[in-house]
Formats: structure tokens, C-alpha cells, sequence
């Protein structure tokens, strides 16, 4: 049997399906509680309004904030909003991913919401993702889109010209398993008793720990997507994915774990992993070519094509498009 290769596996249709999965029975409770996890670390500059806007959202009934070890005013921020929904939690710098993990077993919510300490959820986004769920009782995790702004908090995407666009929903580990199309975990509802299950963000990864766990919820079960900006995605030069401070290898033991784990592998036939793994390697390598080229880094962004066009000259022409339209915040 031929190869799949790289193009041919992003090509798929988004409700591809291939080994039928093996389920998680989902809960009989028709309540719909929203429990918001936000890991902190020296995040003084940003939390208070990442605070706002999750408290905002009347569906959320706890926000609960991971201190991971800040010495800035972070934790004085935190304890003096007063809000009943408000929970504090102290982890001693074990990284977001034992941040994110520790939040969620304390969590009392039946979904669980990931939000990085600097972003902010736009009005009504929670109201916006129950909405799709209720419409997918089977979904383990629904998701939204986001739009971009600086340090300032001004916007800088046009993502909005995107609004007509659908994501994968169903049965999506295909397409996810060659490229993180969720990009952020604040624009997700993840069932929590689902994450759970999983086990969570795999703490010995550094980069991509979140493209991971969604891979491993894919595998047991079903995404709904929410065709509605539902973030604003703060781009700064502190992001952990921002091109400015790493490199595409920075990425790539993400992607061995991807294809090094078992229950991931369960429902990939064999003949396709080598070239969802490509389209893995090369989704990332575009990426870290976007934020170069919204960065200014533009001879980085060349360097990082020539990369992709290494691995398949088939992807280059799909790639540079989408290095292009990050120049106008698309």
C-alpha cells in the first residue's frame, strides 16, 4: 500500500475517520459548571485584566489561579480582586503543565478551561461554547478561534476576515495529529472528567504539552467547533512559542511524543504515521515562520521556508501563503 504523504494527509476531509475509537462514557448530568484554570508566573503586567474577563463570563462558576513561583506582584493582584468565584492556589515552579494539572484536580467544574495569565476571554466566549456542546453531547473538548493583540492590548489580527472558515469537528485526531489547528487552550471547553482520563498535560514537555493533550482526547473522543472569535491572543516577546527566542527544534520532541504514544497510535494505521509526522514537523516550522515574519524577523521566516522546502517541495507553496497572510495579521 502507498505512503501517505504530508500534503495528501492535510488534504483529508476534516471528518475523516479511520480506527474507530474507543470511547469514554460521558456524563448523564445535563449541568453545564465551567471551571476556568489560569497558571500565573510573574504575570503582574497582564493578570488582573486575564481576571476580568474570565469573571466576566456569568457561565463560569470558579476561576481558579496557579501561582507557579512568581516574584513580581502577581500573587497581591490575585488576592485582591474579590470575587466568591475566585480560587488561589500556590505551586512551587513545577511549569505550566503541573500548573495547569494541579488547577484542574482541584476544579469542581464539568469542563475545564485552560487560560494563560496573559490573554483575555472576549465577552460572552463561555456562553458561546456551551452553546456548541449542548449541540454535541458525545464532544470531549469544543473550541472556538481567536484574534491576536499586541502588549498594549491592541488588536493586531484580522482574523475576523476568517469568520466564514470551518475547523475539523468529530472525529479529528487525523488532522490534529498533523498540526495544532487549536492553537491556544483558551478557546477550549475540555470535558474535564475526559482530561482526567487522559492524564492530563504530559509535564516533561516543554513546548506543545497542550497539542499533545488534545491529541490524546481526540483518541477517545469526539470536538465540536464554535465558528466564533471567542480570545484575544496576546503576542509579546514573552510567549513561549514566539519565534523571537526559539527555534523549530524547539518543537520537535513534541512531536516524538505525539508519535511515541500508545494510545495515539491506537487509532492511526500504521501507513500513515511517517506522513503525519511530516506534516507535523512542517506545521511547525511554518508556524515559527509566522511569528518571525509578525515579529520582523524576516530573513529567519526565508530560512525557515527553505526548511520546509527541504522536507517537501509539495507543502512549500501552501506554507509561504500562510507565512504571507501572517504579515497582515490573518
Amino acid at each position: 500500500m502507498a505512503q501517505i504523504t504530508a500534503e495528501d494527509v492535510l488534504d483529508l476531509p476534516a471528518t475523516a475517520r479511520l480506527v474507530p475509537a474507543v470511547r469514554q462514557p460521558l456524563p448523564s448530568s445535563s449541568t453545564s459548571s465551567v471551571s476556568v484554570v489560569i497558571p500565573a508566573k510573574n504575570a503582574a503586567a497582564y493578570v488582573g485584566e486575564t481576571l476580568a474577563s474570565a469573571l466576566a463570563q456569568r457561565e463560569v462558576t470558579e476561576v481558579i489561579v496557579v501561582d507557579d513561583g512568581s516574584t513580581d506582584e502577581t500573587v497581591a493582584i490575585v488576592r485582591r480582586v474579590r470575587d466568591s468565584r475566585l480560587r488561589f492556589i500556590h505551586n512551587d515552579s513545577a511549569g505550566v503543565s503541573a500548573a495547569r494539572n494541579l488547577g484542574a484536580r482541584h476544579a469542581n467544574g464539568e469542563w475545564l478551561l485552560f487560560l494563560d495569565a496573559d490573554d483575555r476571554l472576549r465577552p460572552g466566549a463561555v456562553a458561546a461554547l456551551l452553546a456548541a456542546a449542548r449541540g454535541a453531547p458525545r464532544a470531549v473538548l469544543v473550541y472556538g478561534d481567536y484574534n491576536t493583540i499586541d502588549s498594549e492590548g491592541r488588536q493586531i489580527g484580522r482574523r475576523s476576515l476568517l469568520k466564514g472558515r470551518r475547523k475539523p469537528s468529530g472525529d479529528v485526531l487525523t488532522r490534529l495529529a498533523a498540526g495544532n489547528f487549536i492553537v491556544n487552550g483558551g478557546i477550549a471547553l475540555a470535558r474535564a472528567e475526559a482530561f482526567r482520563a487522559i492524564g492530563g498535560f504530559d509535564t516533561s514537555l516543554k513546548y506543545c504539552e497542550d497539542w499533545h493533550c488534545w491529541c490524546r482526547l481526540a483518541a477517545i473522543g469526539e470536538f465540536e467547533f464554535a465558528p466564533e472569535l471567542l480570545l484575544d491572543y496576546r503576542l509579546h516577546t514573552a510567549n513561549t512559542m514566539n519565534a523571537a527566542v526559539r527555534t523549530p527544534k524547539d518543537f520537535f520532541p513534541a512531536i516524538a511524543r505525539v508519535f511515541d504514544d500508545g494510545l495515539i497510535l491506537s487509532r492511526l494505521p500504521e501507513r500513515m504515521t511517517a506522513g503525519l509526522r511530516l506534516a507535523a514537523e512542517i506545521h511547525l516550522v511554518t508556524y515559527s515562520a509566522m511569528q518571525a515574519v509578525r515579529f520582523g524577523r524576516y530573513r529567519q521566516a526565508l530560512a525557515y521556508l527553505a526548511m520546509i522546502g527541504r522536507r517537501s517541495l509539495k507543502s512549500l507553496p501552501r506554507s509561504a501563503i500562510r507565512v504571507a497572510l501572517a504579515r497582515f495579521g490573518i
